[in-house]
């Protein structure tokens, strides 16, 4: 099988998941609820919250920089954000053909002679700096839940932040001990990123008028942003409305309002990634720092 029928067919079948599981969210809710909840929504809310992913992309471009810089890839933070964003786009909108944490690794290794492996390392230590972040916010928020699963096991979640952050520093020690002079920066940069995400799920929240279960909620979206991670779904298309739906059943919230932040929260998203197109079309020349 050749390389490019094997995208095709990876492609074909990140669709078929993808259509499949919104088939399956439809028929679990009442659509046209979801989008009279959406109707709804506050305006002024919702712009707050773009900007608020806005700023976590930045953030997440400059976490990534620190990487960089570590594998003498000196390049600049307007180059660098140019970069991500094309590479946002290619992530939600081409992902089969070329996804955008690979278009980066090529173009990186292309421009700077680094080393594909460490290419690949850094850009795989961003990713999982950023999960390290969202699984410590939620095993924080365990303890403001009021389900009785949560308080059974709050004093688990108590010890899995500690170890999961001296676990990770000992895999960065051990595998990857270039980058750990950038390791408490990139875990700090992982913080305010995830935070300004939170932030906006809350924007989004207020925009509905909920004003219940806002930990919950909070909860559900960081477990929706770990399924999302997995690459079966084209651009996590519909993988994190069935966690959102499961997820509202398992705590008692409302299935329709529920995906309905889900919706919302993916129009930012695609709408801020649709902004890369313009790189596509004219590729971003990157700029060494002299």
């Amino acid at each position: 099988m050749t390389e490019k029928l094997r995208k095709k067919l990876i492609t074909v079948l990140k669709i078929i998941v993808s259509t499949a599981l919104i088939y399956f969210i439809f028929t679990k809710i009442n659509f046209e609820d979801v989008v009279q909840t959406i109707k709804k929504s506050n305006p002024f809310f919702l712009i707050i919250g773009i900007l608020l992913v806005v700023l976590s992309k930045v953030l997440a471009a400059f976490r990534l920089n620190l990487y960089f810089h570590q594998i003498n890839v000196k390049i600049t933070q307007a180059s660098n954000l140019k970069l991500y964003l094309l590479g946002m786009f290619y992530n939600l909108f081409l992902p089969g053909g070329i996804g955008g944490d690979a278009f980066k690794g090529y173009v990186i290794q292309k421009k700077y002679q680094t080393g594909t492996k460490k290419v690949v390392s850094v850009l795989l230590l961003d990713r999982l700096s950023g999960m390290l972040l969202i699984f410590i916010y939620a095993c924080a928020l365990v303890f403001f839940m009021q389900h009785a699963f949560f308080k059974a096991y709050s004093w688990l979640a108590a010890l899995a932040i500690p170890i999961s952050i001296i676990v990770f520093w000992l895999l960065n020690k051990k595998f990857f001990s270039y980058t750990l002079p950038v390791f408490w920066k990139s875990f700090g940069y992982s913080a305010l990123v995830q935070l300004s995400q939170l932030i906006c799920i809350l924007c989004i929240l207020k925009s509905l008028s909920i004003t219940e279960h806002s930990f919950e909620y909070l909860f559900v979206f960081l477990i929706s942003s770990i399924v999302s991670v997995i690459p079966l779904t084209i651009g996590g298309i519909g993988s994190r409305e069935v966690t959102f739906l499961y997820g509202s059943e398992w705590l008692g919230l409302e299935a329709n309002t529920s995906i309905g932040i889900s919706f919302v929260f993916f129009l930012i998203t695609a709408l801020i990634s649709l902004f890369g197109i313009i790189y596509h079309f004219k590729k971003p020349k990157l700029e060494t720092i002299s």
